[in-house]
Parts: C-alpha cells; sequence; structure tokens
C-alpha cells in the first residue's frame, strides 16, 4: 500500500504542470474566450530560456539571427527565473495583441485553431533554435526524500505541488476580491456592459494574458529539472492540462488545479501498475487517464444537441458544391500522369508523397470541412490503417487489394469509435478528445512493442495483382510508376465520391449541421447519424491513405503517424482549404513531404522553418480567410455536358403554396394533439398544463406577454426541451420521440432567432427542408416554387449570410414549407418585417394553408395573428389563460390584464376599443403585397 502512496506523490510533479497549465488556460478563457493550445509551448520556451540562462546564453527565436547571445557569465536561479518569466509576459501580451484580440468576435473553435498554429510556430522555433537534444537543467528544491512506509518519495515534487497550490490560492482570491478579479469577471460577462462601466475589456485581457503567461513559464521552469527537456515533450502537457480545464469548466481555478494534480498523480500510479502487472499493457496506460476523465466529464455534461442560446457556430468557411467536375478531372490526371513520367527519384516520390497526402486530406475535408467536426486525429487513423495492413499481410496472409480496404474498414470501425463523443459534444470539446484518443492511440498501439514490430516495425508486403507488381520498388527504380498510377487513380476515385458526397443529400445533411445542429435536427435531419457517417467515411479515407503511405515506406513505424506530425498537417489542410476537393489536392501538394516541401527545400533552404512558416499561415488563414488558399484560385467556366430534357413551366404548376399536394379535408378530428404539457427548468415552471389541439387547415395562434413560455412550449413539442404530458401527431404518439422523428413525422419548425445554415444559400437552405417533404414532387422543382411563394426568387443563390433580419425570416418560413409538414409550429415569423411585408406574409400563410398545412403561429404582431389565425391560445406565465377566435380574444379581460399589467376594462369603466394593442380591426391580407 505504502508503494502505490508513493508513486501517487512521485506524480505530483507532473500533476502540478498540468494543474498549472490547466490555470492558464482558465486565465485566458475568462479574460478573451480563447482556449490557448499554445499554452504549453509557452512553458517550453520560458523552460528553454531558464535553462540557457543558467548556462550564459539567452535564445534569440528570430531567424537569420545568431541562435543565442553570449551573456558572459551564466545567472542564478532567481535573475534567470525572473527574466525568462519576464519574457513570458511579454510574449502574452505580443499573442493576444496581435492575434487574438483582432480575433475577439469569432468562435471559440477558431481562436482555439490558431492557437494550434501558435503552438506549432513556437514548438518549431524552438526546435530549430534550440536543437531536439536533451537540455539538463539544475534541480530548483532541494533533492531530499521521505519515507513513505516500506517506500521514499522526493520531495522536490511536494514543493513543486505546493507551489503551484499557492499560485492557485493567490488567483483565487485575486478573482474573488480584488477589484481587477471582479472587472475580469464582468468583461467576460459582457464587454459592452464593461465599457459601459468605465472598464477596459483590451487592457483587463492583456494583463490576463500576461498573467497567464507568467504561470505557464512557472510551470515549465519548475518541471524543467524534473523532466527531460526536449520539444515535444511539453507540447503534450496540454491534453492532460486541458482535461483538467473540461473538469473545471473553463472557470473554475480549484476544480482545473485539483484534476490536474489527481491527473499527473493517477498517471505515475498507473506506470506502477504495468510493472507490478504482467497481464496490463506496458504502453499507453497513463495516456489512458486524461482521456477517460474527458469521456466520463462529456457524459455527465455533454448534451445530444445544444441548448437554447448557446448555438456553437463555427467559421470554418464555405464548401463550394462541385459542378462540372469531369473535363479539369480528367486535365489534372493528365498532367499528373505527365509529372510523373518527366521525373525521377525524389522528385517522383515527392508527387507520390502529395498524392497520398491529398487522399488523406480528403478525409478531413468529410469530417471537418462537411461535416464540421474539428478532428485533429486523421493521420492517427491513417496509422491505423497502416498497421492493419500489415496485420493483415504477415500475419493472416490477405493478398492486395482485399487486405487495404479491409483495413481500411477497421480504420472505419476505429473512426466511429473516435465520433461517438461527438454525439454529446461539439464544437472545441470535440477537438480536445480527439487529440485525446490520438495520444492515447500512438502510445498504447503504434508504440507497443508487444502489438507491433517494435523498433524494427511493423513489415508489410510489396501489393501485387494479376502477378503484376505494384510495390515502389528501390534502387533507381525507386519510386516505381505503376505504384504511382496506383496511388493516383485512388485519389481520383476518392476524389469522386467526395463530390457526389457534396452533391448528395447526405451531404447536405452535413453541412447544415455543420451549421446548426439545432435547426438540422428540425428540418428532420438524425443529427447522430450523419455525424458518425461522417466519421466513418473519414476514417475508411484515412485508412486507404494510410494503407498506401504502408505500401509506400515497405514497414509500419510510429513516426510518420505521430500526433504533432498529425497536427502540422492539420494547419496544412486548413491553410489550403478545408471545405473543398481542390484544397484537399493543394494541401497534398503543400504538406511536409510533398512536392512544394521539396522544391522550397532545394531552392530556397528552408525546409528547416517549414513548420514555422505552416503555423504563421495557418494563422494568417484562420484570421483573413477561413475559406484557404483553394478560394483564391480562378475559376474556370468548364463547359457542361446537357442532355434535353422535357421542360415544365413552373408558372402552370399547382403553386404558390407549399406544392403538389392536395387540400386536406376538413373532419372533426385533430391534428395536432397536445396534453397537459409542462416544462421545468430547475426551479422555475416555464410551462404548465398546456393543452390544446389544431384541426386541418387551421391557422392557431399563441400569443402571449415576453416570457409566457411561447418558445418553450414549441421546444416542448418538437422535442428540444424536456417535458410531461403528451404530444400526438395524426393519432400517433410522438412524446419520446427525437427532434428528428417528430419533424419526420410531420412536425415542421421554425426558430425565434432564425437559426439558419449561415454558410449555405438560400437555395441549398430550403432544399434541406424539401429533401424530407412527404410531397413525391422533384425537390428542385419544389424548391423553386416555395421560394417564390415567400419572394426569394431572385435571392435563391445569396448566402442567406448576407439577407437582411427580414429576408432570414423567409427562409426560415421557407425551409418549413418545403418539407410539407402536417403541422408548422413557426416562432415569430414576422420579426424583422414592416406592416406590409408582414401582412403580405400573412397571405402567404394562408396560402399554405389551405394547401394542406396546419399553421401554429407565435408572434408579437397582433394586426397580423388577428387577421389570419382562426383561434388563438394565448399564455401568460406558462399557463394558458384564454382560448377562443380573435373576436373573443381581443377583449377577453385575462388576455387585457396579462398584457397591459392594468385592471381589466369594466373595473375602470373603458371601451375596449380603446386599448389598440389588442383592438385591431381585421384586414384581408391578400390585399397588400410588397
Amino acid at each position: 500500500m505504502t508503494d502505490h502512496l508513493a508513486y501517487l506523490v512521485l506524480g505530483l510533479g507532473n500533476g502540478a504542470v498540468y494543474a498549472a497549465i490547466g490555470l492558464a488556460l482558465v486565465l485566458t478563457f475568462k479574460s478573451s474566450g480563447v482556449v490557448n493550445f499554445a499554452t504549453g509551448a509557452v512553458a517550453l520556451y520560458a523552460a528553454y530560456t531558464y535553462a540557457l540562462l543558467r548556462t550564459g546564453e539567452l535564445m534569440i527565436p528570430i531567424p537569420g539571427l545568431p541562435k543565442t547571445v553570449d551573456l558572459g557569465q551564466p545567472l542564478g536561479v532567481f535573475p534567470a527565473m525572473a527574466i525568462s518569466l519576464a519574457i513570458s509576459a511579454v510574449l502574452g501580451v505580443l499573442f493576444y495583441a496581435l492575434i487574438f484580440r483582432p480575433m475577439r468576435n469569432a468562435s471559440v473553435v477558431a481562436k482555439a485553431v490558431a492557437s494550434i498554429g501558435l503552438m506549432i510556430v513556437l514548438q518549431a522555433l524552438i526546435a530549430q533554435r534550440a536543437g531536439t537534444s536533451i537540455v539538463p537543467v539544475e534541480p530548483i528544491f532541494d533533492l531530499e526524500t521521505i519515507s513513505i512506509g516500506s517506500s521514499t518519495a522526493p520531495t522536490d515534487r511536494i514543493w513543486l505541488a505546493a507551489a503551484i497550490v499557492v499560485i492557485a490560492i493567490a488567483a483565487t482570491l485575486m478573482f474573488r476580491f480584488s477589484r481587477f478579479g471582479v472587472a475580469t469577471e464582468a468583461a467576460a460577462e459582457s464587454e459592452k456592459g464593461a465599457y459601459l462601466t468605465g472598464l477596459s475589456p483590451d487592457k483587463i485581457a492583456f494583463s490576463n494574458w500576461a498573467l497567464s503567461s507568467v504561470v505557464a513559464g512557472l510551470s515549465g521552469i519548475l518541471i524543467a529539472p524534473l523532466v527531460a527537456l526536449n520539444p515535444v515533450a511539453y507540447a503534450l502537457f496540454i491534453v492532460p492540462a486541458l482535461a483538467a480545464t473540461l473538469v473545471g469548466n473553463f472557470s473554475s481555478i480549484w476544480l482545473t488545479v485539483v484534476a490536474g494534480l489527481a491527473i499527473g498523480s493517477l498517471q505515475s500510479e498507473t506506470i506502477n501498475l504495468q510493472g507490478t502487472y504482467d497481464w496490463l499493457p506496458k504502453t499507453g496506460m497513463s495516456e489512458a487517464i486524461p482521456l477517460i476523465l474527458i469521456l466520463g466529464f462529456l457524459v455527465v455534461k455533454g448534451r445530444p444537441l445544444p441548448d437554447r442560446g448557446t448555438i456553437v457556430r463555427q467559421a470554418l468557411g464555405r464548401a463550394p458544391r462541385p459542378e462540372h467536375i469531369l473535363i479539369p478531372t480528367v486535365l489534372a490526371i493528365a498532367v499528373a500522369v505527365v509529372a510523373l513520367l518527366v521525373t525521377s527519384g525524389s522528385y517522383r516520390a515527392a508527387i507520390v508523397t502529395s498524392v497520398i497526402l491529398a487522399v488523406l486530406a480528403l478525409s478531413q475535408v468529410v469530417v471537418t470541412g462537411y461535416a464540421g467536426q474539428v478532428s485533429l486525429a486523421q493521420l492517427t487513423l491513417a496509422g491505423v490503417g497502416a498497421y492493419a495492413v500489415s496485420v493483415l499481410n504477415v500475419h493472416l496472409g490477405i493478398p492486395f487489394p482485399y487486405a487495404p480496404i479491409i483495413a481500411a474498414l477497421f480504420a472505419t470501425v476505429i473512426g466511429v469509435l473516435v465520433g461517438l463523443p461527438a454525439l454529446r459534444v461539439r464544437g472545441l470539446p470535440l477537438t480536445v478528445v480527439t487529440l485525446a484518443l490520438a495520444v492515447f492511440l500512438e502510445a498504447f498501439w503504434f508504440r507497443n512493442p508487444s502489438l507491433n514490430g517494435g523498433v524494427n516495425g511493423a513489415p508489410i508486403e510489396t501489393p501485387r495483382l494479376f502477378g503484376f507488381d505494384l510495390g515502389i520498388g528501390a534502387g533507381e527504380d525507386y519510386p516505381r510508376m505503376a505504384f504511382a498510377i496506383m496511388c493516383l487513380a485512388v485519389l481520383a476515385v476518392v476524389g469522386l465520391c467526395v463530390a457526389w458526397l457534396r452533391r448528395s443529400s447526405l451531404g447536405t445533411d452535413m453541412l447544415a449541421l455543420r451549421a446548426n445542429e439545432r435547426s438540422a435536427a428540425a428540418a428532420g435531419i438524425n443529427v447522430p447519424q450523419t455525424k458518425l457517417t461522417a466519421f466513418a467515411i473519414g476514417a475508411f479515407i484515412a485508412g486507404l491513405a494510410g494503407a498506401l503511405l504502408g505500401y509506400q515506406q515497405t514497414l509500419a513505424t510510429p513516426e510518420p503517424y505521430a500526433v504533432f506530425l498529425g497536427i502540422s498537417l492539420f494547419a496544412v489542410m486548413y491553410i489550403a482549404g478545408i471545405t473543398s476537393i481542390t484544397g484537399a489536392v493543394l494541401a497534398g501538394i503543400m504538406a511536409p513531404g510533398g512536392l512544394l516541401y521539396l522544391l522550397i527545400d532545394r531552392f530556397l533552404h528552408i525546409g528547416d522553418y517549414y513548420a514555422v512558416i505552416s503555423g504563421i499561415l495557418l494563422i494568417v488563414t484562420v484570421m483573413a480567410n477561413p475559406d484557404g488558399i483553394a478560394s483564391t484560385l480562378p475559376r474556370i467556366p468548364w463547359p457542361k455536358l446537357r442532355f434535353l430534357r422535357p421542360t415544365t413551366d413552373t408558372d402552370e404548376m399547382p403553386a404558390p403554396g407549399v406544392g403538389a399536394t392536395t387540400i386536406r379535408q376538413s373532419t372533426d378530428d385533430p391534428l395536432l394533439v397536445v396534453r397537459g404539457v409542462g416544462v421545468k427548468y430547475g426551479a422555475v415552471q416555464a410551462a404548465k398544463d398546456v393543452s390544446f389541439e389544431i384541426f386541418p387547415g387551421e391557422i392557431v395562434g399563441l400569443i402571449g406577454p415576453n416570457g409566457a413560455g411561447k418558445t418553450t412550449v414549441i421546444d416542448a413539442i418538437t422535442g428540444f426541451a424536456p417535458a410531461t404530458g403528451s404530444v400526438t401527431l395524426n393519432g400517433g404518439e410522438l412524446s419520446t420521440a427525437a427532434p428528428h422523428k417528430r419533424s419526420r413525422a410531420g412536425l415542421g419548425r421554425s426558430f425565434q432567432d432564425v437559426e439558419l445554415y449561415d454558410d449555405l444559400s438560400v437555395t441549398e437552405n430550403v432544399t434541406v427542408g424539401a429533401s424530407r417533404s412527404r410531397s413525391k414532387d422533384d425537390i428542385s422543382k419544389r424548391v423553386r416554387r416555395v421560394l417564390a411563394m415567400v419572394g426569394l426568387s431572385e435571392a435563391a443563390d445569396t448566402e442567406v449570410a448576407t439577407l437582411s433580419q427580414g429576408r432570414r425570416q423567409l427562409v426560415s418560413v421557407a425551409r418549413v414549407l418545403a418539407a410539407d409538414p402536417v403541422v408548422a409550429l413557426l416562432d415569430e415569423p414576422a420579426a424583422g418585417l414592416d406592416s406590409t411585408e408582414s401582412r403580405w406574409l400573412g397571405g402567404r400563410l394562408r396560402d399554405a394553408c389551405d394547401a394542406g398545412t396546419s399553421i401554429l403561429l407565435v408572434d408579437h404582431d397582433m394586426e397580423l395573428v388577428l387577421s389570419i389565425c382562426d383561434r388563438i391560445i394565448v399564455l401568460d406565465l406558462g399557463e394558458v389563460i384564454a382560448s377562443g377566435p380573435p373576436e373573443l380574444i381581443r377583449t377577453d379581460d385575462n388576455v387585457i390584464r396579462a398584457y397591459l399589467g392594468v385592471p381589466t376594462a369594466e373595473d375602470i369603466d373603458i371601451d375596449p376599443a380603446a386599448i389598440p394593442e389588442l383592438h385591431i380591426p381585421k384586414q384581408d391580407p391578400q390585399e397588400v403585397m410588397p
């Protein structure tokens, strides 16, 4: 037992570093909303600076200048530490001023990607300036031990942990009691509010960035004597530190520090258990600790869909729809074949590497560019494919081409496992999960000698097809043309398949959930299934790329699939254009080992700074051009092969309602029955015992003052809020159904805050709804009819992010009606419209109702509601207080009291007609057109 306790104490050293880096992450996130992946690299920079100062040298990070400056004599502990921490503070201020202050309005994920670029720059600069050899550092704390039973433990770990705990206490007291801490909390809550109260969010952020960099730098200095100082080791500290920060929810200093210390201690004890029990794997167990902690956190905190008001929006750039691809594909293949024929040796090898890495980049296009799931594990999945090919070849005797296909399928299984956390999280936490999984797989599988070939690697047999040698060859024949053509063929097939995916309904679904998961679910998209499908397709493609890399190298070794090489490749893919096929091909050319890398190294001699350049370009791309370099390439108007098809004049087709469906016959049976619906958020009863019906051919208004619970009731009916009671549609019980299943059953809805797919066009937005229409009409014709109905035909190809609020509302209505729902629940569709446009919209809604779609209408435009609704339901404080035709609702005392907060008309002896808010004369909405 004492032996286990000694190992727990031993792990306090690493745990203190995780806690300190986590504390630094909390400080930057509190002040600027940035999760800084470069925090570990800042700690590394401070540690190297300190180590070199102790030998009398100062590291110069600027390329072209001497790597170090001789100070004449070594510095003592405290002067060296003070200078190192001062440099760390300056770095923090510079990073915020140059990168993150200009990005203060960007999404959290975009800021995180920029910080990944910063991490790459710092790590590459340190490796280039200080080298990769281990730098010894003299101890800071006395090397003493304490007895724990029959075991001993070093006291320096305890002192290090104590130092971090003291820093945590000081930070907690500062944020809780000091004016600066209160100002930081206020600025984090509302930047505008901070300005109004005389605070400067910029000054607060600058101070916190300097402070967080000092904390990170101090952790790096303190751990330097305990952990071998090399550029890779410290960067890996970011994974357990992020796990600790997730536990602290990026806000709690104490939870973060305690979690960091616990992770370090548990990792140390895991190493002890590996040596004690032979049945435990010898590698990867300590890397599993932060992963398990992260997954446990996600189980508790994760949600299948974002809550209202917490939508994750990502600036990933527009994913262009591939059009007229036959001619450019043929020309690109021809150019590649000619380039392979006229080159040899290292140039042909670089072209082959570019082709293989382009295949890998296509996997990133599917997962990140289309589905919006930022994964840092694609190169790791390629490694799974390579190692699987080795097992299939050598141990099971499965030949080519079956081996790479089966290996890719195995990578698909692993990819689905990687994607499982995406069912409960999105955005930044998912990025952290994929990074932790990549670290674990590399340690547990790739570097495990009991599973692979150890230092000699896992051999892979030469691919042969019908007796024809497709191997890469050796000597003067390297690389063989047959192998190059095989790789090019794989790229062409995969590229065409990805182009087809983008044009398919599945691709549109991926783009829809990338833009807005709640809205995608409301349109009938199975969000979890679509996410896992994206991960599966991406993993299969990555597995194929890994198999090709294995055949290229003739054996599988861990180095080509290292985690931080994968991060570097992600940077190149983002720079090239992570949302397009052209970007994937360009990424293959630009990737390390590719053609551009070779040319730059041969002719410009700056290959050593390639990673630095990549990191800088990643930062610039995220800040200025999320579409990547591919979006700036000139678009060639390729001719399109046209075939004669019979045309139909859409003006003669049934119209302008929701399409070619026949008007439903009115019956006495209600379409939608809501009984006893209640919603409770903690102690707040947002809706209570709400009951009503909607019959065929009806428009029913749902009104009430602000905060009455109208949107909450719609959320409950459509499955976006946990609720009691029952919801029945056409006789089918939907109370326990997921939102997408309710949508497919015929419940369509719009959202109060619109929630469109901002990076898609108007047509693509409406197509998402039309693709699940119960109508048998042609989807494109249906979309055109609905757009004509709402007056958006001329804006069909416009990106919705550029539209005015009023037009965005019309797109939202069109998307709902295009699905031909049984009942459409419209939440404030007239918001942003003037009175004339609102009355015109009322006419269109009446057309839709007459064409067979009943409507539940929530809107604050009382003229619209009273003009077109057959019945009106009034809510106040979550309860139904009145229900009936508009004539009755106009003069209902309870309604007047709820809206105006005054005694009834009878009590104060006034004419109800004097109340303009509710006494509105009826108008025929057909008389008003925009």
